[in-house]
């Protein structure tokens, strides 16, 4: 029996605008070919995908796999270099013949010069396969869905979860459209709703919060065969963008109605919770003051410089605030700052080092704070995340510890969404009164299921979930939050090939 080859490919970043420091090639893991392969077993979209083509007999064709962790604007050599080599090797491998592909990105990516870089891939990429060949992608949350990048898919799958932990059944769900596509007569048809609305906050969180409930709608359509696919992508407030928004997306076989009334609806019902749908934000001296008072331990979030949706992760705000205040409980906290790693290692384990800390890669925001601190460990700054169980690479990496501070300190800028980092210089945040945790959410057991208090801290960052003080000048106005009476007509636009 003859299997159906399927090119496979990826290209995955998450940036903000708002951080002043350019990412670059360096930036991205590039897996080439069989090195994609390495994927198998693990919660990455791609990971799942692989069992799917397994189950269905579909042959993966493998081209290049390019991902990033979050960073600034991709820089326009970066992104020139990035996107040859994904379509060069994306045209190589289409020429040994192939019937479909599946595409794995992550939808809030920009470059200096393309601010529209999936469109553009696939835009690219369908003239490499030409019109009849169907191409099915799938897309963070978070992620854009641009229109040039619907004109050129035939299907579409979106995560339902955040905390993200459906990585790979959302390769799995894209990878069964594109096997349908294949193998029967459909007629895919995409309705999508535009919703003037940008939304952070702990609403979001799709086990407890109102927009959990919305998603769960696009789950049953998903799951009871009323749509081939369904969700509701709210962007990455930070990607400022043209078409920077939150959106409905159903896609259906055929039923153009159908799919316009359901895309609608979720519009609809959408729409007023955006208000619901905000960060809720404590001041940092009001929550110190709180802290003091409560016995158990608390968490400091620091979501304005949360490293997964592109912050620099140099803040030293709430380290800064924490000691001027006098706080004398034990505090956990990371940083990026590569001279005080750099100057930690050069010393060694036991040595004793005064160095300014923070504000490594964003002086204005966060000027750089002297502290004299002894060097507690040193490391690699090797590790793999809780939940996807890929790999992080910090750099050099060194424990300070200075009074009542232990503070993890890394070369280079990653995502610090779980406790990897922690645990992997001998650090349990349970043995600490305060931990500081840069990522708006984690999942539940990581944190909020034992600590007494979760502070979501209101501070200046790239990253910051008080959405009107980041300056967008690029993305669509009148928008929700920046402009509080935002007006919204829902339209659906329907897309089929």
């Amino acid at each position: 029996m003859k299997h159906r080859r399927v090119l496979v490919a990826e290209c995955m970043q998450e940036i903000s605008s708002f951080n002043p420091l350019q990412g670059g090639y360096e930036n991205f893991h590039i897996e080439r070919g069989e090195e994609m392969r390495a994927q198998e077993g693990l919660n990455t979209s791609l990971g799942g995908a692989f069992e799917v083509f397994r189950e269905t007999g579909l042959e993966p064709v493998l081209a290049i796999g390019a991902r990033s962790g979050s960073a600034g604007l991709l820089s326009a050599a970066g992104w020139k270099k990035v996107s040859a080599e994904v379509l060069e090797s994306i045209a190589r491998q289409a020429a040994t013949g192939v019937e479909g592909m599946y595409f794995s990105m992550h939808g809030a990516m920009a470059a200096d010069g393309e601010l529209d870089p999936e469109g553009y891939l696939l835009t690219e990429t369908r003239k490499i396969l030409g019109p009849d060949k169907p191409i099915v992608i799938s897309l963070d949350l978070h992620g854009i869905l641009t229109d040039r990048m619907l004109s050129q898919v035939d299907g579409v799958a979106i995560y339902h979860t955040y905390p993200h932990v459906d990585f790979a059944s959302t390769g799995q769900r894209a990878a069964r459209i594109l096997h349908r596509l294949l193998t029967k007569k459909c007629r895919p048809t995409i309705a999508r709703v535009v919703i003037p609305a940008l939304v952070r906050g702990d609403e979001l969180i799709t086990k407890t919060g109102c927009y959990g409930e919305l998603i769960r709608e696009a789950r049953r359509m998903e799951l009871e065969g009323t749509a081939m696919s369904a969700g509701i992508m709210i962007g990455n407030p930070f990607t400022d963008v043209p078409e920077l928004c939150s959106q409905v997306i159903v896609a259906t076989d055929g039923d153009g109605a159908l799919a316009k009334a359901e895309a609608l609806k979720l519009a609809q019902e959408f729409w007023p919770r955006r208000h619901r749908m905000q960060g809720k934000l404590i001041s940092l001296e009001r929550a110190i003051a709180q802290a003091r008072t409560i016995p158990g331990p608390v968490i400091f979030t620091d979501a304005a410089d949360a490293t997964s949706s592109g912050a620099t992760g140099d803040s030293n705000l709430i380290l800064r605030g924490l000691r001027d205040a006098a706080y004398t409980r034990r505090v956990l906290a990371q940083i990026v700052d590569p001279a005080a790693a750099a100057a930690a290692h050069k010393a060694g384990v036991g040595a004793t080092i005064t160095v300014p800390l923070g504000g490594s890669i964003d002086p204005k925001r966060f000027p750089p704070m002297t502290v004299t601190a002894r060097v507690r460990l040193l490391s690699d700054g090797q590790a793999r995340l809780e939940t996807m169980k890929t790999g992080l690479d910090a750099g050099p990496t060194a424990v300070l510890q200075f009074d009542n501070f232990t503070v993890v300190v890394f070369s280079k800028t990653l995502s610090l969404f779980d406790r990897a980092m922690y645990y992997a210089n001998g650090l349990n945040p349970k043995d600490y009164d305060l931990t500081v945790v840069k990522s708006p959410h984690t999942e539940h057991h990581m944190y909020d299921a034992w600590v007494d208090n979760n502070f979501n801290i209101d501070v200046p960052g790239a990253t910051s979930a008080n959405l009107p003080t980041l300056g967008h000048t690029i993305c669509a106005r009148p928008m929700y939050p920046m402009e509080p009476d935002a007006p919204f007509e829902p339209v659906a636009k329907l897309y089929s090939r």
